[in-house]
């Protein structure tokens, strides 16, 4: 396509100076909600993000396997950190408002299926998706990953590609219940792994585990030998998320 036909063709339309000064207005917006976040979440240490389905109802297994999770994170003394919204994200919310720490959730305005639940001591609305993702890694000392669809994978994926990249402290990533996540782990192998798109070594990078009483006692694990608070060295990587 030469120039003349790409300018006069209507898909290539010049953006007028009001959407322009649109764009430039969303950089307070988006600025709000980190400053927020920072604000509310910086106290809420050692904490434990979680994520699955906002599709299980409350009577299936795997809600009621995340209430379990939660309320054994928070007797144990971690913050409870959640997407905020039905499904395994209430049970969550729900598991640790039950306990002794506090339930969070990180709402994020959509036009389906994110409805805000009401076990939460502390609750932040989020309009982008982005600003959401980095409070969950912010102040996490540990993942914890249950079945869910296409926005667990998402998660899933920053957290392993940050601490793959150290671009984020090496923390536990925990994905719950083994049978669901066995044809993916599979493909990780048998796939990524054979084309050399990941190395086998990455499989460090997470476990997986089944029993509420198993995740807790992998993060302490985890940390027994060096405490929840960063190095410094750690401390300036996320700094820079």
């Amino acid at each position: 396509m030469d120039e003349r036909t790409r300018a006069e063709h209507p898909a290539f339309k010049s953006v007028d100076d009001g959407s322009l000064n649109r764009e430039s207005w969303k950089v307070f917006q988006i600025m709000a909600e980190f400053v927020e976040g920072y604000e509310r979440l910086a106290k809420i240490k050692p904490s434990v993000s979680i994520f699955g389905s906002a599709r299980a109802l409350p009577s299936h297994p795997y809600y009621q396997l995340a209430e379990e999770i939660a309320l054994a994170l928070s007797e144990a003394g971690f913050s409870v950190v959640s997407g905020g919204g039905p499904g395994i994200m209430e049970a969550v919310n729900k598991g640790a408002y039950g306990g002794k720490s506090p339930s969070i959730g990180l709402n994020i305005m959509l036009p389906c299926e994110q409805l805000e639940n009401e076990y939460q001591d502390i609750s932040l609305h989020f309009r982008h998706f982005f600003s959401r993702k980095v409070m969950f890694v912010k102040y996490a000392s540990a993942y914890v990953v249950l079945p869910g669809g296409f926005g667990t994978l998402d998660e899933l994926a920053e957290i392993l590609t940050l601490v793959q990249t150290e671009r984020t402290q090496k923390i536990p990533i925990i994905l719950v219940n083994r049978k669901f996540w066995s044809g993916l782990l599979s493909w990780f192998e048998q796939t990524l792994v054979a084309e050399g798109t990941i190395s086998a070594e990455d499989f460090e990078l997470f476990e997986v585990l089944d029993e509420p009483q198993e995740v807790v006692d992998a993060i302490f694990r985890h940390y027994e030998q060096r405490g929840f608070e960063p190095s410094a060295e750690e401390r300036e990587k996320l700094l820079e998320l």
